[in-house]
């Protein structure tokens, strides 16, 4: 077998009206992501698995979902296939929450094939979210794709480039001077070693209560990255970005009319929807939902606490 061949395919069965791309958009961190990429409208995920490099493609085939695993750790991305497409999000009791708010409850039914992705890996969103933290979105990707280029080990598979992302050893061996030209201040470096150090320990976490607790022990590390990595890596439908810099004001803006809002006014707002609070967030963002702008224009997801 070459390896641009898949070493084993598994068929996934997806609910009607399901929407790929839209559920897997929070594994990429843009069109050019160089560990993560929508092709031809089939998905490509590089990752590190206990068994080895693996690279999962996601191809929708009529009403259905091929999964295809290429390399070493083909079979421990197949596993999880269904997950890591968002299969096993469990809306279980949202559509009677949704109905407390006629713009949640309208749209949770435009958008019932948007799926939350559960990948069952901590690291790796955690890398992207430090750089995220209190920079613009541009200056954030430009850390994140340079960091992994750095580090660059081609993924299986027949999609090329495709990069692995940065084995977490190898990212708390560098010294923090080495991320510095790649837009990285000590802060945010040393941050990204300390955990990258104790990346282990993070991947142990039994759930996402329990990665929060870990994540946020970690000098540098608090509310708003904890829920950025758990809302991805256990699919957690209740994390809510508290400290981000748009998030606030979208939610009072879509609920109550109010264009400014501040944490504790959007937990407010949200409370009728706890256990889905994440997922309502995400519903107002794939809906277009911004509060209005004043001033000067604040790129997307910009300027978060940590």
């Amino acid at each position: 077998m070459t390896d641009t061949e898949p070493a084993a395919t598994r068929v996934l069965h997806p609910p009607v009206g399901y929407r790929l791309a839209a559920s897997v958009r929070a594994l990429t961190f843009s069109p050019y992501d160089p560990c993560a990429r929508v092709v031809a409208g089939a998905f490509w995920w590089a990752t590190r698995t206990p068994d080895g490099p693996a690279t999962l493609a996601l191809r929708p085939v009529g009403g259905e979902l091929l999964a295809e695993g290429y390399g070493p750790g083909a079979e421990h991305v197949l596993a999880r296939a269904d997950a890591i497409a968002g299969l096993r999000d469990d809306l279980a009791g949202f559509t009677e929450l949704a109905g407390a708010h006629p713009l949640v409850a309208r749209l949770a039914r435009e958008h019932r094939g948007l799926r939350m992705p559960a990948t069952g890996q901590v690291f790796p969103h955690l890398l992207r979210a430090v750089f995220e933290q209190k920079v613009t979105v541009k200056e954030a990707y430009r850390a994140y794709a340079a960091t992994v280029r750095h580090f660059r080990e081609p993924a299986p598979g027949p999609l090329q480039p495709l990069l692995l992302p940065p084995a977490a050893a190898a990212v708390a061996a560098t010294p923090y001077w080495v991320f510095h030209p790649f837009g990285v201040e000590q802060r945010r470096a040393d941050t990204l070693r300390r955990a990258a150090a104790l990346a282990d320990r993070l991947e142990r976490s039994a759930d996402a209560a329990d990665a929060t607790r870990r994540l946020t022990a970690i000098p540098g590390i608090g509310p708003w990255t904890a829920a950025e990595v758990v809302r991805v890596a256990y699919g957690d439908a209740d994390a809510v970005s508290v400290g981000d810099y748009h998030v606030p004001n979208t939610v009072a803006w879509a609920l109550a009319g109010e264009p400014r809002g501040d944490d504790a006014r959007m937990l407010a707002l949200l409370e009728p929807f706890r256990g889905h609070r994440g997922r309502v967030c995400l519903l107002l963002g794939a809906a277009g939902i911004r509060a209005p702008k004043y001033g000067p224009r604040a790129p997307i997801r910009s300027f978060a606490r940590f």
